[in-house]
């Protein structure tokens, strides 16, 4: 029989790499009344979170913002650009990436998928799950489509489910340097807000993202970044779409409305975490993730696990995966943490599913909430009888006291 009525004391550790927790200043903004979604009041916040929206994904162009999922982000960039029997190339980089892939099909697509040339020991179940995408790849394959059949390509900026993240900009230059004229979708729902990323610099044609994770808010918004190209493209698309379709949503935006019932408290929301995200400053934000990102990393080294990411240069500064021994159930592991020291982690998806588990270290978090963290990851391994190498917590707290942070915490007031 369900029960809900599970309240430990003290705070519960929420050290999955999405949803994050959401800070109390967002809370209470999103607990403020709900509005009338057609009165001047919401006009005048419709145009600051379409405008403020801009500034996060670094553009000077339309930001859609849904009220969905990412899963609809994902199928919004795809129906309003795409048309029946389109042949997409998708890059497996993980178990988004392969979801993605699926979907597209459903859609009446036509898919291709591209994955990493190579192998590696200990995640043989699915080695490309350890490295980002491989642009020379991508370029082979375009340059061997002389009809241009291929009308997309379509890339993970931050595999949430391995820790790795691809290199955007190598991507763009890969299918310019095929002279081809693919449109290019890049998925950075947990990138966005957390990693650098700069959609009009880097070319990208639609990029998705969600609330959920660097923008600290519930699950519930989820939004697709336009090029000047895309929007061209949509006008011929024939994919069928009305609730996700750019062009109305376009117009109406340039008053501050939607032409359907938005979040409207979620847009309150938005609005507290773009303030918060801006007035840390963007490159802040994403110097504090990758601090972050090294000092875990730092005590995983220490236990003697391996990283999931194998790419030195690719390492997400959103969420750690870490390979187990084999003959350890991650999921079990993850179970036992959970119950004994009410920390909650990230499960491994799909081809790797028991092998991995995965420490997110994104949003609203501290120094000391990663150390408790990795107490309570070091606690369960000693419990599930992995033989550690060393102390992780000790190899953390030492990268986070010689390695200052160059700005103070999140606000939260």
């Amino acid at each position: 029989m369900l029960t809900l009525d599970f309240h430990p004391t003290g705070h519960h550790f929420l050290q999955i790499p999405g949803p994050s927790p959401v800070p109390d200043r967002i809370l209470r903004a999103i607990s403020l009344p709900t509005i009338d979604h057609r009165g001047p009041e919401f006009g005048a916040l419709g145009l600051k979170v379409t405008d403020g929206i801009k500034r996060i994904f670094k553009t000077q162009h339309p930001v859609m913002i849904y009220p969905s999922s990412g899963t609809g982000a994902w199928e919004a960039a795809l129906v309003n650009l795409l048309s029946p029997g389109d042949h997409v190339l998708m890059y497996e980089t993980g178990q988004f990436a392969a979801l993605w892939a699926k979907l597209a099909k459903r859609l009446g697509l036509s898919t291709e998928t591209l994955e990493w040339r190579g192998g590696d020991s200990d995640l043989p179940e699915a080695p490309g799950w350890r490295h980002g995408v491989q642009a020379d790849l991508i370029r082979e394959r375009l340059e061997q489509d002389k009809e241009h059949r291929i009308k997309a390509v379509c890339v993970v900026h931050n595999e949430t489910s391995t820790g790795v993240t691809s290199n955007i900009p190598a991507v763009r230059k890969a299918i310019d340097a095929a002279k081809h004229p693919a449109l290019m979708i890049v998925d950075s729902i947990s990138g966005l807000a957390s990693a650098d990323y700069r959609h009009d610099e880097w070319g990208a044609d639609v990029t998705v993202s969600g609330s959920q994770k660097g923008l600290m808010l519930p699950p519930g918004l989820s939004f697709n970044a336009l090029s000047p190209r895309a929007i061209e493209a949509s006008k011929s698309a024939k994919l069928p779409k009305s609730y996700w379709a750019w062009d109305e949503i376009i117009e109406m935006n340039k008053t501050g409305y939607f032409p359907y019932t938005p979040n409207t408290n979620l847009l309150y929301g938005l609005h507290e975490a773009i303030e918060m995200l801006e007035s840390e400053g963007l490159d802040q934000v994403f110097a504090r993730h990758k601090r972050w990102s090294a000092g875990v990393r730092k005590g995983v080294e220490a236990w003697g696990l391996p990283v999931q990411c194998a790419d030195q240069d690719l390492h997400s500064p959103i969420l750690t995966g870490v390979v187990v021994p084999k003959g350890v159930d991650a999921d079990a592991l993850r179970k036992t943490i959970l119950q004994r020291f009410d920390l909650s982690l990230g499960a491994a998806l799909g081809k790797i599913k028991g092998r991995t588990f995965r420490i997110g270290h994104l949003g609203y978090s501290n120094d000391l909430t990663l150390l408790a963290t990795m107490a309570g990851c070091e606690m369960g391994l000693k419990l599930a009888g992995v033989n550690l190498a060393g102390g992780g917590v000790e190899a953390s707290m030492e990268y986070f006291s010689t390695h200052p942070s160059q700005s103070g915490p999140a606000k939260a007031a």
